[in-house]
């Protein structure tokens, strides 16, 4: 991989708190650290919420295996996650992919889409690029309209 290509290098606490905000049932927000310290103690190994908090914070930054471990597996991750970047940020796209599919909207668009055939699937892409880079660039796409789904041209 060339050097413009690695991911960008994070902490254990930037990952570990990726994992907080990523991972956590649909509709709920992110855990807390005593709910994935119970969580972990329950499989039987050891650990505090204050030492999740001192991970968290960057504090600690030398876990043990076994802590390590028993993160990765609460959170439902690879415990390669806290060591390799490029699997961390594969592990993040596809987190980011499961978060964006519990919107109802962007569910429904995805399994339309899955319906169409090629081309017409390479053309929603470039039109949902279009309006990535229009509103990357400040400015506001045009709403659509009841007539714009009615219309047998589009």
């Amino acid at each position: 991989m060339a050097e413009a290509e690695k991911p960008e290098t994070r902490t254990l606490a930037g990952k570990l708190n990726h994992l907080f905000a990523r991972v956590h049932p649909p509709g709920q927000g992110e855990y807390s650290n005593e709910h994935v310290a119970a969580a972990i103690r329950e499989r039987g190994v050891n650990i505090s919420q204050s030492y999740i908090w001192a991970l968290r914070k960057g504090r600690s930054d030398n876990p043990t295996k076994r802590h390590l471990e028993a993160l990765a597996e609460f959170f439902g991750v690879h415990v390669g996650y806290f060591f390799d970047d490029a699997l961390a940020h594969r592990v993040d796209a596809q987190l980011d992919l499961v978060n964006a599919l519990r919107d109802a909207n962007v569910r429904d668009v995805a399994l339309r889409t899955m319906q169409l055939d090629d081309d017409a699937r390479r053309s929603v892409a470039r039109i949902v690029e279009e309006i990535s880079q229009m509103r990357a660039a400040g400015r506001t796409p045009p709403p659509a309209t009841a007539s714009d789904a009615d219309d047998p041209r589009r």
